[in-house]
């Protein structure tokens, strides 16, 4: 079957429907991650069988192009055979050492150089995993223990982290998590993005408290937010003026929105950063690093304790070589960059065609749609989009052969495998889609 169909007729599914069936009696939703659970757009989930390129293909054999890349990573699309090559050479030689090797000194080289503020990195197994333990040297370098986040950014789920937090919290529409006590939560102070006088309040009212700012510089995870004109800046001055750490989580944004992350596409230094996805080329990998100082703390150069037996895998590294190698040729981020932007015009342009209120958020190749009138700019703008219309619009892609997140808070990624066929594919779905839901108001 082809992606590119011409027809409304959604494709055949029982397989997937099958094997949902019996996940449910085994694993908790039948799904090993909420969002995947198409609970906010209705209907049941797609099993993916394989992937190359811009498309996947699921267990009844329909083929989809994506547009969410396993959430990121996959920057050079699917199954990208330099990846794929590194990966089996891996492999072949082991799984995991649970000792050093040479991979993850080569990875680890790689970002220092495209990231200069990363002057010491440790690598983990997930981006909750490396914000925690970022959070962990800085309260150890400053001696204080609250920290200030924004509300709708999401850090992984260690639980002083998911107050207030984006991501499949802010999709299921969870106002709190059972589980997580008061006292988890209670040095966790939330701030409005895109709001520097929220932030102000917060340190002046908690003096020489305040161990760092934590903050997505490009938000992902209540759909994609830029950060305003002077406000990464502004949080810059403020932290280094309350004695407080600036701490990037780049898990999505780096080495996408530029090849240093956002903090080479904006020009702001952290004290800490917060990375994985791409690093992985997607393999599970989370990394967290920054100044020397700071992150000599971390055992065994100093006493902030942190560890973990699968850290810096051979598989992982070799990933995440392949792909910054990929990263680093000439032209890549221009591409990247062109079919983003075709693919939010042609977006908005649908919209307007067919009378929906659409607003398209992009930053380099990530992208949201967001089915209100603009601009998105917080998290009181993101809540006021339509997230019925967005169900619906996904249901059509869907059954058109595009395959979007499964959620109207979360970013659409391009790769370097998608191209003018695929957008131009895209947005005919989307012309579709659209009249549809013009049509019924």
């Amino acid at each position: 079957m082809s992606a590119e169909r011409t027809g409304p007729t959604a494709p055949a599914r029982a397989e997937s429907a099958r094997l949902f069936a019996r996940a449910t009696e085994l694993l908790p939703g039948g799904v090993d991650s909420p969002v995947r659970a198409f609970r906010a757009v209705g209907g049941e989930p797609l099993f993916i069988e394989r992937g190359q390129g811009a498309r996947i293909w699921d267990a009844d054999g329909n083929v989809y192009i994506d547009w969410m890349g396993s959430w990121g990573p996959l920057i050079l699309g699917h199954a990208d055979p330099r990846v794929v090559t590194a990966v089996t050479e891996a492999v072949a030689a082991g799984t995991s050492f649970g000792a050093p090797n040479r991979r993850e000194v080569e990875l680890a080289a790689l970002v220092r150089e495209f990231m200069p503020a990363v002057e010491l990195v440790r690598f983990v197994s997930s981006g909750t995993e490396a914000a925690m333990s970022a959070l962990r040297v800085a309260r150890a370098a400053t001696g204080r223990e609250k920290v200030i986040k924004f509300r709708g950014c999401y850090h992984g789920h260690a639980d002083s982290l998911l107050a207030e937090a984006g991501s499949g919290v802010l999709t299921l529409g969870l106002p709190a998590t059972p589980g997580v006590t008061r006292g988890a939560t209670a040095d966790t102070l939330v701030a409005e993005f895109n709001d520097l006088p929220s932030v102000e309040r917060l340190l002046a009212a908690n003096p020489g408290q305040v161990a760092a700012v934590i903050v997505e510089p490009v938000v992902g995870n209540m759909g994609v937010v830029p950060p305003a004109p002077g406000f990464l800046e502004g949080l810059r001055a403020r932290t280094a003026e309350h004695g407080a750490l600036l701490i990037f989580d780049e898990v999505i944004t780096g080495f996408r929105v530029a090849r240093g992350g956002a903090q080479e596409r904006y020009g702001v230094r952290p004290d800490l950063t917060v990375l994985g996805k791409i690093i992985g080329g997607g393999m599970p990998v989370g990394a967290y690093g920054g100044r020397r100082d700071l992150m000599e703390l971390v055992a065994p150069a100093g006493p902030v304790y942190q560890a973990g037996t699968l850290s810096g895998n051979p598989a992982a590294m070799a990933a995440g070589i392949a792909t910054l190698r990929a990263l680093a040729e000439p032209g890549v981020y221009e591409r990247l960059e062109a079919v983003a932007a075709a693919l939010a015009d042609g977006l908005a342009a649908a919209a307007r065609a067919a009378g929906v209120p659409l607003v398209v958020n992009r930053v380099g190749s990530m992208l949201t749609p967001f089915f209100t009138t603009g601009p998105v700019d917080g998290y009181a703008a993101a809540m006021r989009a339509d997230t019925a219309r967005f169900a619906a619009f996904f249901r059509a892609m869907l059954d058109a052969g595009v395959y979007l997140p499964p959620s109207q808070f979360e970013a659409w990624f391009a790769s370097t495998a998608h191209g003018e066929a695929e957008v131009e594919a895209t947005v005919t779905a989307a012309r579709r889609a659209m009249t549809a839901l013009g049509a019924t108001g």
